[in-house]
């Protein structure tokens, strides 16, 4: 177990700390890394995390490695219509009761947990529906005559469906990150057989907490330091975007995107936020199923990231190597030349442009090498046409 100290140092240069857990957290999974990412993202932020999704998917198993992994108290209950406050939040104190006092015993139960996994949560009715809202949004739940101050950390909930109702909107909004679980890709259901059958027959193996509540406390702290600065302004524009295409944030989500981007930042080891961590907000927008897709989609064309950058350097670089063996044979005073010479010239304005924006070596780099290829290729035209 890391020291507190060491931890903050290491974490800020590395990262190293919290990307383990998230490895480690994903590690048993077939096809499971996002999820994990997901849930260690509200464990930093100290965010309550929805996990939408069939059965089978292992929601509930991401929650217990998680709350094993850092050594905190873990509850798990599966809503009905039928659950009692009682079996959440722990039977009434009758020898209390006998003195006037109304409180319950909550050994073992909701309030004494750090982390909780509440499973078809929107199927509660409304007396346990309106004791977790207040247990989200305060982590305190009202009973009756009494308060009760919980010592949840976050809560993870699941289901198998996004709520319609108007009456669960208030609590669907608590979750402040959402995620939706799909099954695995067929292309991994060979492993995801294989693991299977190994952990029918071993089990899952022990697992040695990695990192403590309180050093994740420690990294919470660290979100506010971050530097929000440098993505502010873009991270504004893509709220516009959102409600110009009807995905539309509450103040609530708004004000709460920040502290999941630095959080995100956080996790890799850094107290300056990035266009990289502008990525979260496809856990905060979506409302409805459909969303997600959407949400991915005008991320992906509105986020320049460096790794987006290079991948559309090399798409070029790809295309050139296309168009090379063309021009080298094609004929002098062939139209197909004029036709190279614009794609060319349109490519290398491009590439100038990706360049100017980007500050970065690797970029720079990769653009240099473009422009010159470019450039060669250009001559070969220009000498073709002139002949």
């Amino acid at each position: 177990m890391h020291k507190v100290t060491d931890w903050c140092t290491e974490a800020m240069e590395q990262g190293t700390v919290l990307k383990r857990l998230v490895d480690r957290l994903a590690e048993p999974f077939v096809h499971r890394r996002e999820e994990a990412l997901v849930l260690v993202l509200g464990l930093v932020a100290r965010e309550h995390v929805l996990l939408v999704g069939e059965p089978g998917t292992g929601k509930s198993a991401l929650a217990r490695r998680l709350a094993s992994l850092i050594n905190a108290r873990f509850f798990k209950y599966l809503l009905t219509k039928f659950t009692e406050p009682s079996e959440l939040f722990g039977p009434l104190d009758i020898a209390a009761l006998k003195q006037g006092v109304y409180k319950r015993v909550t050994k073992g139960k909701l309030p004494e947990a750090e982390i909780a996994f509440l499973d078809e949560i929107f199927n509660a009715n409304s007396a346990v529906l309106n004791s977790i809202l207040s247990l989200l949004q305060e982590r305190i739940v009202y009973d009756g005559y009494s308060e009760i101050i919980t010592k949840i950390w976050s809560v993870i909930g699941a289901s198998n469906s996004i709520p319609e109702e108007p009456e669960l909107e208030a609590l669907y909004d608590r979750f402040v990150l959402r995620h939706l679980v799909t099954p695995v890709p067929s292309e991994v259901w060979k492993d995801l057989i294989v693991r299977s059958l190994a952990i029918e027959q071993r089990g899952y193996e022990e697992i040695e907490p990695i990192i403590s509540l309180g050093e994740i406390a420690e990294a919470h702290k660290e979100i506010f330091k971050v530097d929000l600065d440098p993505i502010l302004d873009k991270m504004i524009k893509l709220f516009m975007i959102f409600e110009e295409k009807g995905l539309h944030l509450t103040d609530r989500r708004k004000g709460k995107t920040a502290k999941i981007v630095a959080a995100h930042a956080i996790i890799n080891g850094r107290r300056s936020a990035d266009l990289e961590d502008l990525h979260v907000l496809k856990y905060i927008v979506p409302r409805d199923l459909d969303d997600f897709e959407k949400v991915r989609t005008i991320l992906f064309e509105e986020i320049k990231t460096k790794e987006k950058i290079i991948q559309e350097l090399k798409d070029i670089m790809n295309n050139l190597s296309k168009i090379e063996p063309e021009i080298k044979k094609a004929k002098t005073y062939s139209p197909r030349l004029i036709d190279y010479y614009k794609i060319l010239n349109q490519l290398s304005n491009k590439v100038k442009a990706i360049a100017a924006d980007v500050e970065d070596d690797d970029v720079e780099r990769l653009s240099s090498k473009i422009l010159d290829e470019i450039e060669s290729l250009l001559e070969i035209v220009s000498i073709k046409l002139s002949m």
